[in-house]
């Protein structure tokens, strides 16, 4: 047996493989270096190859661990997400709640602050219903006087206001006259406030005029209810001698520019006798205590105490309907229309010439 001598150093370390080994060789017979075999060779790439697979495997391992990390680290996130959802869900549906009640407490409390407004309205209108008809009948008394004195005249006394004109045996006690106590003593004489109750019955054609008028009031005269009161009422009232004057008039009266004053006292000496004796409108001779005048910059024109009640009914007419049409008027439809047929009956009595005087 032939001995081997030591080995040269190989660079690696006793234990461990060398992955890349320098091809070996052996010595035959003839003293020559022979490789290795195949087999060894492979060996070796077999080495190689399982150790790439370990670290692979370990590199696998590794990324699956930090992916488990990072899923379970997601996983708390979306579980603290749930809740903070879940809270915020409680919270708006508390919310909701809270404004459900708030919303009901709120027209609840409409609801009766509504009632309580009917209640005083109806009872606010009840009051007015019976001072309107308190009204109703001092107008009357005002109009059964008026009437009264009318009638009476120097040749065909009014037996009712001169008391001692009755006859010796009706005198001398207490008598009621509509309501009210009435001393028919000889030598004292009051005069009696008279109730005269009027039988109303509504024209069923003027009071469709003036409904179908009120849904949209205006003062155009197309309508047919103001166009009935032109042509039965305003025109003729306000009809005069002087025709000309008598169209500015009405003009001025439509437009709201017509001023009425009465003629001071101290002045009247300043002012020409023609001018004051004589009616500008109906050319009348009769003092005229008053004076118009058309829009701001007109002249003033003197007419008479006729001149002036025609004037002043139609000028109350128009008032009462601008009030109407200005959302003013606060009664039912049939009051105001029964209202409107008393300016009427205002306009027709002053254009049959009848008037009260100031000293009346």
């Amino acid at each position: 047996a032939v001995a081997e001598g030591p080995k040269p150093w190989s660079g690696v370390p006793p234990g461990l493989v060398d992955l890349d080994p320098e091809p070996e060789s052996r010595v035959e017979g003839g003293g020559q270096a022979v490789p290795t075999s195949a087999r060894e060779h492979g060996d070796l790439s077999r080495l190689r190859s399982s150790s790439l697979e370990i670290r692979e495997k370990e590199i696998r391992e590794k990324g699956s661990e930090i992916l488990r990390e990072q899923l379970d680290a997601a996983k708390r996130e979306l579980k603290l997400k749930d809740k903070e959802c879940e809270r915020l869900s409680q919270v708006r549906n508390q919310l909701e709640q809270e404004l459900e009640e708030l919303t009901a407490s709120l027209f609840e409390e409409a609801h009766k602050m509504v009632r309580e407004a009917n209640v005083k309205q109806a009872a606010a209108e009840k009051q007015l219903k019976e001072a309107q008809g308190k009204i109703d009948v001092l107008q009357a008394e005002v109009t059964a006087l008026k009437t009264l004195v009318l009638t009476s005249t120097p040749s065909s006394p009014n037996r009712q206001l001169h008391p001692q004109l009755q006859p010796s045996g009706t005198r001398g006690a207490y008598k009621h006259v509509g309501g009210h106590i009435r001393n028919k003593s000889a030598s004292v004489s009051v005069c009696p406030v008279l109730c005269f109750f009027f039988c109303l019955q509504m024209d069923s054609v003027l009071y469709a005029e003036f409904l179908m008028w009120r849904e949209h009031p205006s003062l155009d005269r197309s309508s047919a209810f103001l166009s009935r009161i032109y042509r039965e009422d305003i025109g003729p009232c306000l009809s005069f001698t002087r025709s000309e004057l008598s169209q500015l008039v009405q003009s001025a009266v439509e437009n709201n520019s017509l001023t009425i004053e009465p003629v001071a006292m101290s002045a009247l000496p300043m002012v020409k006798a023609s001018a004051i004796e004589k009616c500008a409108l109906s050319g009348v001779s009769r003092l005229c205590r008053h004076r118009i005048k058309l829009g701001d910059k007109g002249s003033y024109y003197y007419i008479s105490p006729s001149s002036r009640a025609r004037i002043t009914a139609v000028c109350n007419f128009f008032t009462y309907i601008r009030y109407i049409q200005q959302g003013l008027v606060r009664h039912d439809a049939e009051q105001m229309f029964w209202e409107v047929m008393r300016l009427r009956r205002e306009m027709t009595v002053a254009k049959l010439g009848f008037y009260l005087t100031d000293q009346g």
